[in-house]
């Protein structure tokens, strides 16, 4: 998976060119992750360019926001759960900090994670597991990808 859509990631998937998304949701893009070393990794795009913190939103888009990661969470759960024994919990996370553009983390969490770093930030695991060609998202992970976008659609359906 390589291309410009990296470089303007949410142009990209406005534009219909970004190969990581999932689904479209009310406000922004679901998407799996680029890294798959806790499978299921997915990331939720605010589906406006130039948005960069929660609070440049008014109010009702906030919540379309908070609203959208609650649901891309969920289903993420929900295909783990299915996928993986080993399942435990869903995190959340609203940083901001590298990427200039609102976006929201949804990390799996499993059992079978290193015990030192199992309750701990993902931000703790060591770097070679962000670039390592065996966590790259590719064909392999395209069950994972239906069955999160087959929950998406399963929780969009009931809204």
């Amino acid at each position: 998976m390589c291309g410009d859509w990296r470089t303007d990631r949410i142009g990209a998937a406005l534009r219909g060119e970004n190969p990581t998304v999932l689904r479209r949701l009310v406000f922004g893009f679901a998407v799996i992750g680029d890294v798959q070393f806790l499978p299921g990794y997915s990331v939720l795009l605010a589906g406006e360019p130039g948005v960069q913190r929660l609070s440049d939103l008014p109010r009702a888009k906030r919540l379309s926001f908070l609203s959208d990661m609650d649901q891309l969470g969920e289903a993420v759960e929900r295909a783990c759960r299915r996928l993986d024994t080993g399942f435990r919990r869903v995190n959340l996370e609203i940083l901001g900090n590298t990427d200039p553009f609102l976006h929201a983390h949804v990390w799996p969490r499993f059992d079978w994670e290193p015990a030192e770093l199992v309750g701990k930030p993902v931000w703790l695991y060591p770097r070679d597991r962000w670039s390592d060609e065996r966590f790259r998202l590719s064909s392999r992970h395209n069950v994972l990808r239906d069955a999160i976008g087959s929950e998406l659609d399963r929780l969009g359906s009931m809204a």
